[in-house]
């Protein structure tokens, strides 16, 4: 019998984090504003998240741009590692970059030996570290992360394939290399067909209806917001069985 493969959900809502738990993901990412790729939720949504029966990983990344940090943002990033260690959450999904788009060792190796006890993600920083993806995987097993979440340097896992099958070949199972981005059900089944897959992840999500005119007016929502949605998650996981 094969491996299951293990379905990871990112959100970044308590109504989100419920639909996810109720569609039977294996795994929550925690974060708040996705639309800018995913920041450290709110020490409420990280308390609610605890109650929750499968591991949640929450986002370390203090604010939206680039991964190239500064003394102030590592302080920031620590602190948003104790938060996670007081939520009393699984894990941390971190990453870092250099100017020139390769990892920052010096911040990374900070960042995870702060978050030494908790379960750690690498997340889609290392998409920048392209085309070495080869040094970014030795890097993370050095550094002991469990798992990279990477699209293969593309916007999206599907136009990836390629890098993403030579980052399995050079991780040897040393770290899980998770395809992430535009993984949905138009799309999941090609990338299963190309990857010995372990682990997978998604939002899982749907477009909201229409928000309020004037909280859209004045800037308070995105025009058409996503959420996570169990039926979705359902599919997803029958598509990966």
């Amino acid at each position: 019998m094969s491996e299951k493969i293990r379905l990871e959900v990112c959100v970044d809502s308590p109504q989100s984090l419920a639909a996810a738990i109720e569609g039977g993901a294996d795994r929550i990412e925690l974060c708040a504003a996705l639309e800018t790729g995913g920041l450290t939720p709110s020490p409420g949504l990280m308390a609610l998240a605890a109650k929750a029966p499968i591991p949640v990983y929450a986002m370390i990344r203090t604010r939206p741009g680039d991964f190239v940090f500064d003394d102030a943002d590592v302080a920031t990033l620590l602190a948003d590692i104790d938060a996670v260690r007081a939520a009393c959450l699984a894990g941390v999904v971190l990453g870092a970059n250099r100017l020139d788009g390769s990892l920052d060792r010096d911040v990374l190796s900070r960042l995870a030996g702060h978050a030494k006890g908790l379960g750690m993600t690498l997340h889609r920083a290392f998409d920048l570290a392209g085309p070495d993806f080869a040094s970014a995987v030795e890097l993370a097993v050095e550094l002991g992360f469990e798992r990279i979440l990477t699209s293969g340097g593309e916007s999206t896992a599907l136009k990836g394939l390629d890098a993403l099958a030579a980052c399995f070949d050079h991780a040897q199972g040393r770290v899980v290399i998770m395809p992430g981005s535009g993984v949905n059900l138009d799309t999941v089944a090609a990338i299963k067909a190309r990857l010995p897959l372990r682990e997978i992840h998604s939002s899982c999500s749907v477009a909201s209806d229409a928000p309020n005119g004037k909280a859209l007016e004045l800037g308070f929502v995105a025009p058409r917001p996503k959420h996570t949605d169990a039926g979705i998650v359902r599919r997803m996981k029958v598509a990966l069985a």
